[in-house]
C-alpha cells in the first residue's frame, strides 16, 4: 500500500481532518538512522506527525520544526517539514528501547520523558519565526500535539499516530491523523467524534486489515459528509548539500576554523538527518579562511 495523504472536511466544514498512511517514509527514515523498536515508533510518529502538519502550510517556502525533549533515554526527537508533506528527522539516541508497557505496546512515553517540552517553529519567512511550546503532557506524542493546539494554537484537536514495527526491526505500518474542530462547531458533533476515535481500533490495525487511508476516514467519518479536497505524497526527502555543510562550518568563526587549519587534518561532517558524510580537507579548510579573510 503507497504512501498517502488526505486533506477532507466532514460536517458542513466544521471538521478539518489531515490522514496519512506513512509505511515507505517511516520506514526509510528508521532504517537511515539504524533505530531500536521503541525508537523507531518515536521517530515514525514524529515524522508521521510532522508530514501532516507540513501539509497544513499554505506557501512552498513554509518550514516547520517539531522538537520533543522529555529528559529520557531517547535524548530528543527533531523533524522538519515542508508544504509538499516531506519531512526528515532524526532521533538523539537510535538505540533508545525499552521492554513493553503495561498494555503491551512500545514504550515511547518512556524513552521520550516528561522533564521538558514539545516546541513547534515555523518559519513563514517573515523576520522572526513563531515559537509555540507546551510541556510534555505524555510523551506518546500524539496526546502532546493534540495538547498543543489546543493550548497554543486554541483548536479543539485529536492526533492519532501510529508506527507497528515488525520483528525484523522494519516498519509493518504507519499512519496518522489530526482532527480539528473549526470555529463555531457544533459540541455534538465533537462528542461524535470523540465517541467514534474511543470505539476505533487503531490506525495501524485498521491498515493491517487492509483498509487505505480513505476507506479509514470513511469509516470514522460515516454518515458525516466526508469531503476529501486533496491529496498529497508524504515522502522523506533531506535536502543537505555541501554548500549548506560548508556555510555551517564557517560559522564557527575565523578562530575555530584557523585552529582546525593549524592541526593538518581533514574534517568530516555528518548530516543529522541522512548520515551522509561530507569531508572537507586541509586544502579546503585553507580555502575557507582566505574567504573569511585570513
Amino acid at each position: 500500500m503507497e504512501d498517502k495523504l488526505l486533506i477532507a472536511t466532514a460536517k458542513n466544514d466544521e471538521v478539518r481532518i489531515i490522514a496519512a498512511t506513512t509505511t515507505e517514509l517511516v520506514n526509510e527514515g528508521v532504517k537511515m538512522h539504524k533505530c531500536a523498536p521503541t525508537a523507531a515508533a518515536a521517530l515514525g510518529r514524529f515524522l508521521t506527525a510532522g508530514s501532516l502538519m507540513g501539509a497544513m502550510m499554505k506557501n512552498d517556502k513554509d518550514v516547520l520544526t517539531l522538537k520533543i525533549d522529555g529528559g529520557k533515554e531517547a535524548r530528543g526527537v527533531v523533524v522538519t517539514a515542508h508544504s509538499d508533506a516531506s519531512v526528515k528527522g532524526y532521533i538523539g539516541n537510535p538505540n533508545a528501547d525499552l521492554p513493553a508497557n503495561a498494555i503491551g505496546k512500545l514504550d515511547v512515553s518512556g524513552i521520550i520523558g516528561k522533564d521538558g517540552s514539545l516546541t513547534i517553529i515555523r518559519d513563514l519567512g517573515l523576520k522572526e519565526p513563531y515559537v509555540g511550546q507546551v510541556p510534555i503532557y505524555t510523551g506518546e506524542i500524539g496526546d502532546d500535539l493534540a495538547y498543543y493546539f489546543t493550548s497554543s494554537e486554541q483548536v479543539p484537536s485529536a492526533v492519532g499516530l501510529g508506527v507497528l514495527v515488525d520483528t525484523d526491526l522494519s516498519i509493518k505500518a504507519a499512519g496518522g491523523f489530526i482532527i480539528q474542530m473549526m470555529p463555531d462547531y457544533n459540541e455534538l458533533t465533537a462528542d461524535l467524534i470523540t465517541y467514534r476515535l474511543e470505539e476505533i481500533p487503531s490506525i495501524t490495525k485498521l491498515m493491517t486489515d487492509g483498509m487505505n487511508i480513505e476507506e479509514i476516514l470513511n469509516f470514522i467519518f460515516e454518515g458525516m459528509d466526508l469531503k476529501i479536497i486533496g491529496e498529497m505524497k508524504p515522502k522523506y526527502k533531506c535536502d543537505c548539500s555541501r554548500e549548506r555543510v560548508e556555510r555551517a562550518l564557517m560559522s564557527i568563526g575565523k578562530d575555530e576554523l584557523k585552529s582546525l587549519y593549524e592541526d593538518g587534518k581533514s574534517e568530516e561532517l555528518r548530516c543529522n538527518f541522512c548520515d551522509k558524510v561530507y569531508e572537507f580537507t586541509h586544502e579546503d579548510i585553507g580555502k575557507m579562511l582566505r574567504g573569511l579573510g585570513k
